[in-house]
């Protein structure tokens, strides 16, 4: 078989509910005011060498992700739990930051970006640089 390089790329989907407010909008703007959203984050995560039978991460490795989302973000306000003004982007950011300081050190996969939709039609992403 002829070798192939490249590298392997996983992703990981969580779901929560929140609401948000944005602050900085000119008046009347809809985004200004209080407002919910179904959320959807995404981890992709690549490796260098695959681990244990053939995985960049094994999924279930990714539960501290899931604790974390339901604990701290799942039906809150988000103004009131982050240090961030929470738009789509900056959350992107901030759940990349969180896990490179939490999760990354115990898994063998590296985290590559952190994607958030608001709606089924829109996301912001937020890619590591290495």
């Amino acid at each position: 078989m002829t070798p192939v390089r490249g590298r392997h790329r996983i992703g990981k989907r969580f779901r929560f509910e929140a609401s948000h407010f944005i602050t900085g909008l000119p008046p009347g703007h809809q985004c200004a005011r209080m407002h919910g959203h179904s959320y959807e984050v995404e981890f992709l995560l690549t490796a260098k060498e695959l681990d244990g039978p053939g995985f960049v991460t094994d999924f279930g490795d990714l539960a501290p992700v899931k604790a974390y989302i339901d604990g701290v973000l799942d039906h809150r306000v988000l103004n009131e739990v982050l240090p961030i003004v929470p738009t789509s982007e900056n959350l992107a950011e901030y759940l990349a930051a969180w896990f490179i300081d939490n999760v990354e050190p115990i898994i063998p996969g590296q985290l590559l970006a952190v994607r958030v939709s608001e709606t089924p039609t829109s996301m912001a992403e937020f890619e590591v640089a290495r």
